[in-house]
């Protein structure tokens, strides 16, 4: 496992309890998720619309209604954005929960991959990779209309067809989230910083200087009251460590929902598709390098190239 803890007993068993218990929410939730990417993207076939968007329409403004559907109604295809969003709002709100129980094992999930974890940044992913996703998925559904306008085929409402006022919004997003995460990252700096700090150089001496005298036998060392002086060190340094992580976690969920916000319920459909398949696709194929790596082997079979 990868949780750290300093705990004995009774406190190690809370921390082990801590992280089966957000393991199994998360594999549900994970499942879920891949439920939710089946409803999208059935939407996201039914929907056939030869309007153009509109600029300023969003997914969730009762001001702004959706673009007409065929086989799917505005209201449902709104609907269905409204509770994917929900979904991540739940995440989001459980793992804040569990933070408070055990932050590290949250800032270093066990339940994720080497490979996701190479991406992580303080416990999920980077805010502005959400609009790095809407950006490559926009740029791959507009080269297809050429092949389906060649055909003579009407297009759909999707990432594609993003307008100049759509851009104009996304690109002011990008530039304030990159803002607020170069905060965060230098918050997140000067925390990893405290490990150094006088008050830990000061206990590990002791701690070292404490170790080598029993070693000698001048001297029984007191397990008890060393327990009790890291703990007391390290519990203010685990808060800070929890406030930086609400800090990133907001910036995700509302980077989001602006992105969400910004785009019809069509193209927000397709958005989450795109989303929700980069997480699970990614998650999977981690847990598979890793499976082949423990086994000894060059990686999983499917990463390798054939001669």
């Amino acid at each position: 496992m990868h949780t750290i803890s300093m705990a004995t007993g009774n406190g190690n068993h809370e921390a082990q309890q801590t992280e089966e218990d957000f393991e199994q929410f998360y594999e549900t939730w994970k499942k879920q998720q891949n439920q939710h990417l089946q409803e999208l993207i059935t939407a996201s076939e039914q929907v056939s619309s030869p309007t153009a968007p509109t600029d300023g329409i969003t997914a969730c403004s009762s001001s702004s209604p959706p673009p007409p559907t065929d086989g799917i109604t505005a209201t449902n295809l709104s609907n269905l954005v409204k509770r994917v969003v929900e979904h991540y709002e739940e995440y989001y709100k459980t793992k804040s929960e569990w933070a408070d129980k055990n932050i590290l094992q949250i800032l270093s999930p066990p339940w994720t991959s080497s490979l996701e974890d190479a991406f992580l940044w303080i416990g999920g992913w980077r805010p502005t990779m959400a609009i790095h996703l809407l950006y490559s998925k926009s740029s791959l559904q507009f080269e297809s209309k050429f092949n389906v306008w060649m055909q003579g085929k009407l297009t759909k409402h999707d990432l594609g067809d993003l307008t100049q006022s759509q851009i104009s919004l996304i690109d002011e997003l990008q530039k304030n989230t990159i803002i607020e995460e170069k905060e965060i990252t230098g918050k997140m700096a000067k925390q990893q910083e405290k490990a150094a700090g006088a008050d830990m150089v000061e206990l590990s001496h002791l701690v070292s200087e404490a170790l080598r005298e029993e070693e000698k036998g001048t001297k029984a060392r007191d397990h008890e009251a060393e327990q009790s002086q890291a703990e007391s060190s390290l519990n203010p340094k685990e808060k800070g460590f929890k406030k930086i992580l609400e800090k990133a976690d907001n910036l995700r969920l509302r980077t989001l929902k602006s992105i969400i916000e910004t785009l019809s319920a069509t193209q927000a459909v397709h958005f989450l598709i795109a989303a929700a398949e980069l997480h699970l696709r990614l998650h999977e194929w981690g847990k598979a390098r890793d499976e082949g790596q423990l086994s000894g082997g060059a990686g999983h079979p499917i990463f390798q190239q054939e001669a």
